[in-house]
Order: structure tokens, then C-alpha cells, then sequence
């Protein structure tokens, strides 16, 4: 199951864990990515928390957890080579995976249609 949020992560839903990353069009905004930090493994986060952050050449934009849980992995070939997230940000270029404390809140994430709807 892929769901998006208003701040432009998209999650993809695999039983109690969910992949995070940023979206097609916040790469698109950001241009070529450059940095890349990411939370700690088993750092426990609120949903809306700012818990990450991509810098590109144009701006730096912070990535809010879309989702409150425990941050159970990190993507570390992001710390090597950050410009996965600009080659494929739904894909390789992921950020990490959070074990879900509260699956009620996925009601409120956007589906792909209301998603792109919502950006044009």
C-alpha cells in the first residue's frame, strides 16, 4: 500500500512497517540531492516530528515522520552516495523504515490520486 503525505514523504505500507521517503515532486523542487541525514535507529517518533533532512543544491528541507513509531532502519547508502534519492526517490533512494505504534493514523495520508491531485 503507497500513501503520501501533504509535506511531500510517500510511505509505502508493508504489515506493521512503513518505508519512507520524499516524493517525485520534492525531488523535482529540491533539484539535485546532496545530503541526506537520517534519524537514529530506535529513535521513537511522533508523527509530524521533523526527524531527517535533505539538502539539494537549491534548499534544504526537513523530513517530518509521517507516521508515530520506532525508526527500525536507516537507508546508510544514502550516507555514501545521496544522489540515490535524486535518481530514484520512490525506489532506491529511500529514507528509513518505522514500526508503526498507532496504524489508525494512516487514515489520515493521502492516496496516489489525491496526492498528485493536490499538487498539480
Amino acid at each position: 500500500m503507497l500513501k503520501f503525505t501533504a509535506d511531500h514523504e510517500w510511505i509505502r505500507i508493508e504489515g506493521d512497517v512503513a518505508t519512507v521517503g520524499i516524493t517525485v515532486h520534492a525531488r523535482d523542487q529540491l533539484g539535485d540531492v546532496v545530503y541526506v541525514g537520517l534519524p537514529e535507529v530506535g529513535a521513537t517518533v511522533a508523527q509530524g516530528d521533523a526527524i531527517s533532512v535533505v539538502e539539494s543544491v537549491k534548499a534544504a528541507s526537513d523530513v517530518y515522520a509521517p507516521l508515530s513509531g520506532e525508526i527500525v532502519e536507516v537507508n546508510e547508502a544514502l550516507n555514501g552516495a545521496p544522489e540515490q534519492v535524486s535518481a530514484d526517490p520512490q525506489g532506491e533512494g529511500w529514507f528509513f523504515r518505522i514500526r508503526l505504534s498507532e496504524p489508525a493514523q494512516l487514515e489520515a495520508l493521502l492516496d496516489e490520486a489525491a496526492y498528485l491531485a493536490s499538487v498539480g
